[in-house]
């Protein structure tokens, strides 16, 4: 396989946006590395996608403004660095792109109520933006839900929207001795999963034939440093606009076969075939710019299971 023509297909087929894909590079490339990037290494990390020095700094002049980065000046040298706050998010979301879509079922619902109206219209807003993000769905007005909710990740986002002791949290099961509709019909009910399923099957037929290429089944040679980390970004930012959408419930209540375990397999064994390669090249990036720039910390490989 030629990797240039694939990367050149690639982003002529769907161009990325500069914006999102600053975003990408940060969680997957920057934030192992300490989370802080000079502009020159930024300039040259991005120049392979085709996003020249005016498009970069519009972009991360725009996510400086809206909270996720903040700019620090030494001279006439620039660095950014992904604020305390968006961090969190950014830990957050990264550790779920990472994350085996292996969750199973154990028949109760997470459910949080606003019953008595404890939250302003404000509040009740970003709660419902936000649980919608993290895979819920509106059971009932002032109800939402979800089959197999993450507690810690739920008291974290309450937390951070201030919203923390407002609301009731609790966990429903079906009662015994009761003929009720089950509770996996909710499933038909809240969620269509059909838009996400496309997506993994898109992302599928995309990335399959590279991991063929790079497995060697052809006698293919192995992409430059430069090019492992395009290909790896290139995954990782498809990947997490499918895998963002997908509601994370437990495998027991998904269509089967389920596109996204394919899709998981496949994006772990691109990345780990490339990912050593594309760090010699962030690496080699960033300390041309800073002699001190860390190498990736120890949690870096233990995305998709173990990166050994």
């Amino acid at each position: 396989m030629n990797y240039s023509d694939w990367i050149a297909n690639c982003l002529a087929g769907d161009p990325p946006r500069s914006k999102s894909l600053v975003v990408t590079i940060f969680g997957d490339a920057i934030v192992p590395h300490g989370g802080m990037v000079w502009l020159g290494s930024l300039i040259e990390l991005l120049a392979p996608f085709g996003v020249n020095d005016r498009l970069l700094r519009t972009s991360v002049f725009r996510l400086a403004q809206e909270g996720w980065l903040g700019a620090q000046r030494d001279g006439r040298r620039s660095s950014y660095a992904i604020t305390p706050d968006a961090m969190a998010r950014f830990v957050h979301a990264y550790r779920r792109i990472y994350a085996p879509l292996n969750v199973h079922w154990d028949g109760s619902w997470t459910l949080v109520l606003n019953g008595d109206g404890a939250l302003n219209a404000a509040e009740r807003s970003a709660v419902r933006k936000e649980l919608l993000w993290e895979g819920y769905s509106v059971i009932a007005p002032g109800i939402m839900g979800h089959p197999a909710a993450d507690g810690g990740a739920l008291n974290e986002l309450l937390k951070r929207l201030g919203v923390a002791g407002k609301l009731f949290v609790v966990q429903a099961k079906s009662m015994e001795r009761v003929a009720g509709r089950p509770l996996s019909d909710l499933v038909a009910s809240g969620w269509d999963v059909s838009d996400v399923a496309l997506g993994y099957e898109g992302f599928i037929q995309r990335f399959e034939p590279l991991l063929e290429a790079l497995r060697g089944q052809d006698g293919d040679a192995q992409p430059t440093p430069e090019q492992a980390f395009v290909i790896r970004t290139l995954l990782i930012h498809a990947y997490r606009r499918v895998q963002l959408h997908d509601p994370q419930l437990p495998v027991e209540l998904l269509p089967t076969p389920w596109p996204g375990a394919l899709a998981y397999e496949l994006a772990r064994g691109v990345y780990q075939a490339v990912y050593a390669d594309a760090e010699r090249h962030v690496e080699a990036v960033l300390r041309r710019e800073d002699d001190a720039a860390p190498a990736a910390e120890p949690a870096f490989f233990d995305r998709f299971g173990g990166l050994g």
